[in-house]
């Protein structure tokens, strides 16, 4: 299998999109609402009011709302209410944090292939995208994915359960570069994750979404700061990217912190500006996790760097794009 053999259902530049994580029962969320059902909270609400013509595709992040049963027709009500938050936004994407793409344990991949594959069928989501990473451990869900270990089992491992999705799932799936937060993750193995990562894609011919702030947070830890986080980026799969994404990030001291607080640092924009044109295949920008206040708005330190973020690939879209 090759990556131009994984067909998505468009072949334009989406441009930019909003990803969401959208856990139950908080502000940014969902909530059971006695009067209007389960759906999104009302702060959720006011923000697509106010941005969504912003944005050209909206993914979210799978959160459960029962850890007791998988049942797709559960997650309806909310997930219909998110959608017609935003009647501008025509196209849909999924961040799925159930694929566990990374595990080398056995398990039963069924549930989940038909409870994605039914929120496929009623969304039509054009791709699926998980972090390349280990979410559980003996079935017990970590609080944030590790990466996988940089072995050559690891590896093995990936390539093999990354195949066995792809064929399985009703949507492309695209495959996230890990992050390596120094002090929130652990890393075991000693193989490069740049190289590890692009003999997954290669040999499972998945395309790939590259986290410029898990890039960062793996220069980070290599030391490779400053100018030098340019350093070694031509190993990653870059003809095989689909997809970029970018969320809050901040520098404390000499450490990256892959923060999601919805504030761009201006080093993450100017490697994403060095990575468009190096990745042909590239149809998606997606704006993670913005934070705003209860009236929808943008938090005010957030302003600057959406509106460079939205400049950047306004201009990059208007470029022809490769089939």
């Amino acid at each position: 299998m090759t990556t131009s053999e994984i067909r998505f259902r468009t072949t334009e530049r989406l441009g930019l999109g909003v990803g969401m994580d959208l856990p139950w029962g908080e502000s940014i969320g969902f909530e059971r609402d006695p009067m209007r059902g389960e759906t999104v909270t009302l702060k959720v609400h006011r923000f697509l009011g106010r941005y969504q013509r912003c944005f050209n595709y909206m993914s979210f992040a799978f959160q459960p709302g029962n850890r007791n049963r998988l049942r797709a027709e559960d997650y309806f009500p909310a997930y219909d209410a998110l959608f017609a938050a935003a009647p501008d936004i025509a196209h849909r994407a999924l961040h799925h944090t159930l694929l566990n793409m990374a595990t080398l344990e056995p398990y039963d991949p069924r549930p989940v292939i038909e409870f994605t594959n039914t929120l496929v069928e009623r969304y039509g989501f054009l791709w699926i995208v998980e972090d390349l990473g280990l979410w559980s451990i003996a079935k017990k869900a970590l609080p944030y994915p590790l990466p996988p270990f940089l072995t050559e089992e690891g590896l093995a491992a990936c390539i093999q359960n990354v195949r066995a999705w792809q064929s399985a799932l009703a949507a492309p799936l695209s495959v996230e570069f890990p992050g390596f937060t120094e002090g929130a993750t652990i890393s075991v193995g000693d193989i490069d994750a740049f190289d590890f990562f692009r003999t997954v894609a290669h040999d499972s011919g998945s395309p790939v979404t590259l986290d410029i702030g898990h890039i960062l947070s793996y220069q980070w830890l290599k030391g490779r700061v400053g100018e030098r986080r340019f350093d070694g980026l031509d190993r990653l799969p870059l003809g095989s990217c689909h997809e970029f994404h970018l969320s809050g990030c901040q520098i404390v001291g000499d450490k990256f912190r892959d923060l999601h607080h919805g504030i761009l640092l201006d080093e993450q924009l100017e490697l994403l500006e060095y990575l468009l044109p190096r990745c042909p295949q590239a149809r998606a920008v997606t704006f993670e996790d913005p934070k705003y206040r209860e009236d929808g708005e943008l938090l005010p330190k957030s302003v600057r760097n959406f509106e460079r973020l939205k400049a950047i690939v306004a201009a990059w879209s208007e470029e022809p794009a490769h089939a």
